[in-house]
């Protein structure tokens, strides 16, 4: 007899849009931010690959009467918005095709760090960056998907104030200035608060003067897959969103193109 009224109570809230606990429940559809960029000419990539092809094989009327468009692409792993798995800098990580998607989705923060980095483009986001955030927005739940932004996508496409160089080649590496994550601070999330995925909107997760990609090795260790070149942070808060990243499902791949977006609480 309680269920049942318990049962008839919820039908009678729910239209009133009144949810378990008292909680208001919008009915407005959730909202998504898409935070990948597109692929064409443009991509950045590292200046040891080639860029992005797209080859067009058809795209007209048929003799038939219909219309028929096909293409064929060309493309590094690691370029774009793009997803690197823990293979890429661990012999035993996981492949991009064996990544649980539990691990792909989840609880998102986004930690601004745009000031520091547009002052020193060559700086680390150190563990006091993280602890600056949390005192102000409370800790990063375990299990979360952060992304760091450093406010270079608003640089993007153009190599030179995106990544510090438009050389290509083996030399060039040596010129590209851009922030990324200190590896101690790699480490803390990994160990301190178990994050599942990091990203952000520079070109690598290590400075564009690393040379050790230390803080890659550190989270590929971790089993901790890592995003880069995200696009459209700003459009973010600082938490109460979900990240959704579905990489292209390469078997045996060391890194993907990926599609990326921020699922939010209607307004």
């Amino acid at each position: 007899m309680r269920q049942t009224a318990i049962g008839i109570a919820l039908l009678i809230l729910s239209p009133l849009g009144i949810g378990c606990g008292g909680t208001p429940v919008s009915s407005e559809p959730p909202r998504y931010v898409d935070l990948s960029h597109a692929y064409d000419e443009d991509t950045v990539f590292w200046p040891t690959e080639d860029g992005f092809v797209l080859q067009q094989e058809a795209d007209g009327w048929t003799p038939k009467g219909y219309w028929y468009s096909a293409n064929r692409f060309e493309s590094a792993e690691h370029g774009g918005t793009h997803l690197d798995a823990p293979r890429h800098f661990s012999k035993g990580g996981l492949t991009v095709d064996a990544l649980p998607i539990k691990r792909l989705i989840g609880p998102g923060v986004r930690i601004d760090i745009k000031a520091a980095c547009l002052e020193n483009r060559d700086h680390l986001i150190n563990v006091q960056d993280l602890k600056n955030w949390e005192a102000a927005h409370g800790p990063i739940p375990e299990g979360a998907l952060v992304l760091l932004e450093t406010g270079f996508a608003q640089f993007w496409p153009d190599r030179i104030t995106y990544m510090g160089t438009d050389q290509r080649g083996v030399e060039a590496v040596a010129a590209l200035h851009f922030p990324g994550l200190d590896p101690e601070a790699a480490r803390w999330l990994a160990e301190k608060r178990q994050i599942r995925a990091v990203g952000l909107d520079t070109p690598s997760i290590d400075r564009g003067q690393s040379s050790d990609f230390l803080s890659h090795r550190v989270l590929a260790a971790a089993g901790i897959s890592i995003f880069e070149n995200l696009a459209r942070l700003d459009a973010l808060p600082p938490k109460h969103f979900e990240v959704i990243a579905l990489p292209m499902k390469i078997r045996g791949g060391s890194g993907a193109p990926l599609r990326i977006v921020a699922r939010l609480p209607a307004r």
